[in-house]
């Protein structure tokens, strides 16, 4: 009898808890605050500030045209360090906070004759030259050096797809029509991609160019390999 009480006892008191804390929790994973929170908490955790560069491998070999009608390549960069990202013009979502944060890093190198940009349309059949040429004063685009590029559809895609690795496709069903990451790579002066890693020793590979401490980082790398 005596462990009948026991277990009603118990029952009563997983109840109780229950009734109290089940609710608050359910709501707080409905709001999302406890993914962003254990997220933010990852992502503070996983970024090594003072991290030294490493190389991931040399950049995959490009050519295309850029806003001025002028024949632009990877050989173009030789002895630069450049920042190349994947975009469209009227892309809706992630693009313009892209270009937004790429014109800070172009501002913090305004004077740097060995700095430059690579911004590489994934839509080429919309984005032509003079398309470009009009996309790059929305972006106020000073720096000699900040190329829109655009090209042949299918080396384009093989060169996010397969050189770079990073995703690009068509996606009739996602606003703008296109699929893309909205990652910067780094390319040093003798053509590498360049990385640093994070605190459990793996490469970050990219830069993350949505986000501030992305582009902070990649402000920082930039410093680190014009001082090389």
């Amino acid at each position: 009898m005596k462990k009948n009480y026991s277990y009603i006892g118990i029952s009563f008191v997983i109840l109780v808890f229950g009734i109290i804390f089940i609710p608050k929790i359910l709501n707080r994973i409905n709001n999302k605050e406890i993914v962003d929170n254990d997220r933010h908490n990852l992502e503070r955790k996983s970024i090594n500030k003072d991290s030294k560069l490493i190389t991931i491998g040399e950049v995959p070999a490009f050519q295309f045209i850029n806003q001025n009608n002028d024949t632009i390549s990877n050989r173009s960069f030789a002895g630069k360090v450049y920042v190349v990202e994947f975009f469209f013009t009227t892309c809706p979502s992630i693009c313009p906070i892209m270009n937004q944060n790429m014109k800070e890093i172009q501002n913090a190198f305004l004077d740097e004759e060995n700095f430059g940009i690579a911004s590489i349309t994934i839509n080429p059949t919309y984005d032509t030259v003079e398309v470009l040429k009009e996309y790059a004063k929305t972006y106020e685009v000073v720096q000699p050096n900040w190329h829109f590029l655009t090209g042949n559809h299918n080396e384009i895609y093989t060169l996010t797809n397969e050189g770079f690795n990073l995703y690009v496709g068509e996606a009739p069903e996602v606003e703008g029509g296109f699929e893309h990451s909205g990652f910067f790579a780094l390319i040093d002066q003798n053509g590498n991609i360049r990385s640093r890693i994070d605190a459990n020793g793996n490469p970050i590979i990219y830069y993350d160019g949505l986000e501030k401490e992305g582009v902070e980082m990649l402000i920082t790398d930039i410093k680190k390999l014009l001082n090389e």
